[in-house]
C-alpha cells in the first residue's frame, strides 16, 4: 500500500492541486480526493519464493499504534512504515506465513540504528510465534549490527544469527532506574501529602522520597530476578548454550565482541549485510546481480494475506477487547483506558447475542480505582451471560488486575508483571509555591471540614485520617474482591497482596492467574469455554479505523499526535522527567484513590 500511495500520490500531485485551484474543492475537496485515492488500492502481491522481513526497531502494540491522522497521512505520502505494529498483526502473518508455500523463510533485520521499546512478554508471544514457524521446516535468519536484550532475546530463535564485525552483545542483566521529584517538588514548594494501604504499595514514593524503600526495592529485585531467569532459560534453550555461561558473562563483562560472541556460541556467523543479502537471494532463487532478494515487509505481507480472505467466516463471533494505557475516570484519551468509555464498549459485547465470548486483552498499569471498579462491574455482568477470559500483556497489575479478577479465566506470560494489590492517595498543595510569589488565601465556611479538598494548604492531621480510612475501605473491597473471585482465602490474599509486584510465573504459583500463555492460548480458551468448535470468527475492539475514516474524523476534529523515542540519552532523561509530570495530570479519580503500579516502572 505504501509503495501504491508515494508512486501515486508523486503523479497526481500537480494535478490533484491543480483541480482543487480550478473547481474551488477548499480543504474538503482535498480530503475527498484523498479518501478516493487510498479507497482504490488493491493491496500488494506476495511473490512466489518471498523472504518474510521481520524489522527489529518495530515497537510491538496491542492496540492501533497510529492514533493520529496526521501519522497515517504522512506515513502513505513518504510510503515509510510506521515505527509500530500490532502484536495481532505480527501473529496473523507468521501464521500465515507458515502455512504459505510463497514465504520460504523469514528474516529479522537489525540493520538499522534504532531499537525497539517492545516488552518481553510480548516478545515471548512473537518468539512463540516464531518457533512454530520454524519448525514446519522454515529458516529463520537473523542480523544485527548490535544486538541488546530485546533483539538477542528474540533472534536467540533463529536458525543463523549473524553479527557485523563491529558489532556486539549487551549480555549485563537486567535494570529498573527510579527517578525521584522530591528534591524538585519542595525545592519549588509544592507540598505532598500520602495516604496509602499495602507496605509495597511504591508509586507513591517518587514524590516523598528521594531513594528506593527497603520494601520497593527487595519486591524490584525479586521481579527482575524472576524476568532475568526467564531471559536466561529462553535463550540459553534458543542456543543450546548454559544459563550459567550467560550469568557469568553478565557478571564479568556485560558486553561480547562479534568475534567472542561467534566463539562462545552466541551467534553463528561474523558477517557484512551484503553478504546476508547474498545468502538470502540464494534462499529465494534469484540470481539477477542488480537485485536484492525476493522479499515482503511484515506489514505488507499481513495486508497482501488480509485481501485473500479470511481463514474462517461465521455468525458466532469471539470478540477481542484491549485495555491498553492507564485507566482514568471518564472517556479517557486514545492511549488510555476510560472507564466510562470502556464500559460502555463491553456493555455492547454483553447485549450482542453475535459476541458468543469475549477475550479480555490487559496492558495496563492500572491508575483510577474508581474507574477500575466500574470496568469490573461490566466483567461480572458479561461473565453471568457468556465466557469472559482475560489474556494479561506485559503488565497487568493493579487497577489492571482489578478489572481482569472476575474473568472465567486469566492467562499470563511468565515475565507478566502483575499483581500490586495495593491503593494509594496523593494529595498536593501549592501554599508554598504560592506564598514564595506573593500569593496568599482566605476562606470562609459553614462547617469544619467544607475545605477540605483546597490544594491551598497541607490537609490537617483530622483531614489525613479521614482520607485514611476510606483508603482502607478501598482496599479491604479490593482484597474482598480478589479473594472472592479467584477462590483464596481472605488471609492468603493480605499475606500476597500488600501492594507487591509479582511475575506472571509467580503469580500462576499463587493463585492470581490460572494458566501461564499468550493471547492466542485465550482466544482458543475462550472458544472452547463457548462451546463453538471450530465455528467462529475473531473481531476485535475498538475497531482498527482506515486511512479513509481517519482523514474523516481529523476532518470532524479529533486525534492527537504521538510521542516519538527520542535517540539521544540527555533528550530521553528528559522525556522521562516528563512522563512522571505528564502521569500525575492522568490523575482524576474522583476521590483521589488509586490502584497503580511504581508511575513509569522501566525495565532495561
Amino acid at each position: 500500500m505504501r509503495s501504491f500511495l508515494k508512486q501515486t500520490f508523486a503523479s497526481l500531485l500537480g494535478s490533484l492541486f491543480g483541480l482543487i485551484l480550478f473547481f474551488g474543492l477548499g480543504t474538503s475537496g482535498l480530503i475527498l480526493l484523498l479518501i478516493a485515492v487510498a479507497s482504490k488500492d488493491t493491496g500488494p502481491e506476495v511473490e512466489d519464493k518471498s523472504v518474510l522481513v521481520i524489522d527489529q526497531s518495530l515497537t510491538i502494540t496491542d492496540s492501533d499504534p497510529i492514533s493520529s491522522t496526521s501519522e497515517a497521512i504522512s506515513e502513505a505520502l513518504s510510503g515509510e512504515e510506521n515505527n509500530s505494529v500490532r502484536l495481532r498483526t505480527v501473529l496473523n502473518a507468521l501464521e500465515q506465513a507458515t502455512k504459505d508455500k510463497r514465504i520460504v523463510g523469514v528474516y529479522l533485520d537489525g540493520s538499522g540504528s534504532s531499537s525497539s521499546s517492545t516488552g518481553f512478554a510480548t516478545l515471548k508471544e512473537v518468539r512463540s510465534a516464531l518457533e512454530k514457524f520454524r519448525k514446519s521446516g522454515k529458516k529463520i535468519i537473523a542480523y544485527n549490527m548490535d544486538l541488546g536484550k530485546r533483539e538477542y532475546y528474540l533472534s536467540s530463535v533463529a536458525d543463523t544469527i549473524v553479527m557485523n564485525p563491529l558489532g556486539t552483545i549487551e549480555m549485563n542483566g537486567l535494570r529498573s532506574e527510579s527517578m525521584f521529584l522530591t528534591g524538585a517538588l519542595q525545592k519549588y514548594g509544592v507540598g505532598v501529602q500520602v495516604i496509602r494501604v499495602g507496605k509495597f504499595k511504591s508509586a507513591v514514593e517518587p514524590y516523598v522520597l528521594t531513594k528506593l524503600s527497603p520494601e520497593n526495592r527487595q519486591q524490584t529485585q525479586n521481579l527482575l530476578s524472576d524476568l532475568w531467569g526467564d531471559f536466561l532459560t529462553t535463550v540459553s534453550q534458543g542456543r543450546k548454550l548454559n544459563p550459567k555461561q550467560l550469568q557469568a558473562i553478565a557478571d564479568t563483562q556485560g558486553i561480547l565482541t562479534a568475534p567472542d560472541a561467534k566463539k562462545r556460541g552466541f551467534v553463528d556467523r561474523v558477517a557484512y549485510l551484503d553478504q546476508v543479502v547474498a545468502d538470502l537471494k540464494k534462499l529465494t532463487g534469484r540470481t539477477e546481480e542488480n537485485k536484492t532478494f525476493r522479499q515482503i515487509s511484515l506489514a505488507t505481507y499481513a495486508r497482501a494475506t488480509q485481501t485473500e480472505g479470511k481463514d474462517r467466516t461465521s455468525d458466532n463471533k469471539i470478540a477481542l477487547l484491549y485495555a491498553e494505557g492507564e485507566i482514568v475516570d471518564g472517556e479517557g484519551g486514545s492511549r488510555q483506558v476510560g472507564g466510562d468509555r470502556f464500559a460502555r464498549q463491553l456493555r455492547r459485547l454483553r447485549l450482542d447475542k453475535d459476541v458468543k465470548a469475549v477475550v479480555l486483552r490487559v496492558n495496563s498499569p492500572g491508575g483510577s480505582a474508581s474507574a477500575s471498579e466500574v470496568i469490573q462491574r461490566e466483567v461480572r455482568l458479561t461473565r453471568q451471560v457468556k465466557p469472559i477470559i482475560v489474556s494479561m500483556g506485559d503488565m497487568a497489575a493493579s487497577g489492571g488486575y482489578w478489572i481482569s479478577t472476575y474473568a472465567n479465566q486469566i492467562y499470563a506470560e511468565p515475565n507478566t508483571i502483575t499483581g500490586s494489590i495495593g491503593v494509594f492517595g496523593m494529595l498536593l498543595n501549592f501554599q508554598k509555591l504560592a506564598n514564595n510569589n506573593g500569593i496568599t488565601w482566605d476562606v470562609v465556611k459553614t462547617s469544619k471540614f467544607a475545605d477540605s479538598n483546597t490544594v491551598s494548604r497541607p490537609k490537617t492531621p483530622q483531614e489525613l485520617a479521614i482520607h485514611q480510612r476510606f483508603v482502607n475501605q478501598i482496599y479491604g473491597q479490593f482484597l474482598n474482591k480478589v479473594a472472592d473471585s479467584r477462590k483464596l482465602s481472605k488471609q492468603k490474599v493480605a499475606e500476597i497482596a500488600q501492594g507487591r509486584v509479582w511475575s506472571g510465573q509467580d503469580a500462576k504459583q499463587l493463585g492470581l492467574v490460572d494458566e501461564i500463555g499468550g493471547i492466542d492460548d485465550a482466544i482458543k480458551s475462550a472458544a472452547v469455554a463457548a462451546k463453538l468448535g471450530e465455528n467462529w470468527e475473531l473481531e476485535e475492539y475498538p475497531k482498527v479505523r482506515s486511512l479513509e475514516q481517519r482523514i474523516l474524523k481529523q476532518f470532524a476534529g479529533g486525534d492527537n499526535a504521538q510521542t516519538k523515542q527520542p535517540s539521544d540519552l540527555l533528550s530521553a532523561e528528559l522525556l522521562k522527567l516528563q512522563e512522571e509530570l505528564v502521569a500525575l495530570k492522568t490523575m482524576n479519580d474522583p476521590r483521589g484513590i488509586y490502584a497503580r503500579l511504581p508511575y513509569n516502572l522501566r525495565i532495561d
